[in-house]
């Protein structure tokens, strides 16, 4: 894996990152494809907007298909056909979730299966072995994410075990053409923040996501805590913000330093007749669009928004049809990427200033 910084306009950065299976162009808005596939679209949708990264999960492949099965049938690219790259989440935030099924000791994570009850742990270096077993191009370390708001003791345990099983991560590697992230943790105590990243950042590791936002804290809070860390973390290594996927959050996110992105919020919103514009979101099931012969997005350049009305969608999902939820999922990631690229441009011409502000103002 390699990364190269382009340009750079105040703290936003412009970016390619190099990985097994192609070059990303960063800022990258990454679709979420948890259990292997992107909910509702196929390969050919994704490449169609140009994705080149998609993110899967650790914890949901872990228990359904599991190791043997993906691995038998040549790896994650393989099983789901998907020849560009795949990033894949440790899991930590799911087992995170699994607040009443889960103990933890330095020695990894137990947990209880949500489909079944099963018991089964992680540990660093099975989460990292797995990851590889998949053949993925991005693996995540298993780190801890604490509820907020935590207390003092609450965070700094966090940072302590999320700090302790990056070690056992990176020594634990195996494979090449997987490269192996770390994760910053530290709540919203900037104190806890900056030893994480200190402490990640001496492993040397390709690249680092920030962690632990997102969670339900204020939007002023998850804006502040992004800048702050993203300046932390290491010029020339890639900086991805996990779980942030509104127009209006990338935007700031950008605009604080970070490069890439994931975030179920597009296909969500998607399959419950949630469209994103640059206008601000918009419920296709109310009934001012019933006869609205204009696109989702006037704006979108996407296929969607080229060849159908917001009268018909409202009637798909009127109708309860399937194509419904494909063609708003469909629409609410091209837009992104569309978003995407027009930051890079902005970067690059050292117009960002001005993109931002036209941005900025997203409703939601």
């Amino acid at each position: 894996m390699t990364f190269a910084l382009r340009a750079t306009d105040g703290a936003a950065r412009r970016g390619t990152l190099r990985l097994a299976h192609g070059d990303v162009e960063t800022p990258a808005f990454m679709p979420v494809g948890t259990a292997a596939t992107v909910k509702a679209l196929t390969p050919d949708d994704l490449r169609a907007f140009d994705a080149r990264i998609i993110l899967a999960n650790t914890y949901h492949l872990w228990l359904r298909p599991g190791r043997e099965t993906i691995a038998e049938l040549g790896g994650l690219h393989a099983f789901m056909s998907w020849d560009r790259n795949i990033l894949t989440d440790s899991g930590g935030f799911q087992v995170f979730s699994l607040e009443s099924r889960r103990v933890l000791t330095d020695d990894g994570v137990r947990f209880r299966s949500h489909l079944d009850g099963s018991e089964h742990e992680f540990t660093p270096e099975n989460v990292v072995g797995f990851q590889e077993a998949l053949g993925v191009d991005v693996a995540m370390a298993l780190d801890v994410c604490v509820k907020l708001p935590a207390t003092k003791a609450e965070v700094d345990e966090s940072v302590r075990l999320t700090t302790l099983w990056a070690r056992r991560c990176a020594a634990a590697r195996t494979r090449e053409a997987t490269a192996l992230f770390g994760i910053v943790q530290g709540g919203l105590d900037e104190r806890a923040r900056a030893r994480s990243a200190a402490e990640l950042a001496a492993l040397e590791l390709p690249g680092y996501a920030i962690g632990g936002l997102s969670v339900g804290e204020s939007r002023d809070d998850l804006y502040r805590m992004t800048r702050f860390t993203a300046a932390l973390l290491p010029e020339a290594k890639p900086r991805y913000l996990m779980g942030v996927g509104t127009v209006r959050d990338l935007i700031a996110a950008i605009d604080g330093g970070v490069d890439m992105f994931d975030c179920v919020y597009p296909t969500r919103c998607g399959r419950n007749g949630r469209a994103l514009t640059r206008a601000g979101d918009l419920n296709i099931r109310s009934a001012t669009y019933v006869r609205d012969a204009r696109p989702i997005d006037p704006s979108c350049a996407c296929a969607v928004c080229a060849t159908y009305t917001r009268a018909y969608v409202a009637h798909l999902f009127r109708a309860d049809e399937m194509l419904g939820p494909r063609l708003l999922s469909y629409h609410n990631l091209a837009m992104l990427a569309q978003l995407m690229s027009e930051a890079r441009a902005a970067i690059e011409n050292g117009t960002w200033g001005a993109f931002r502000d036209a941005n900025a103002a997203h409703r939601v």
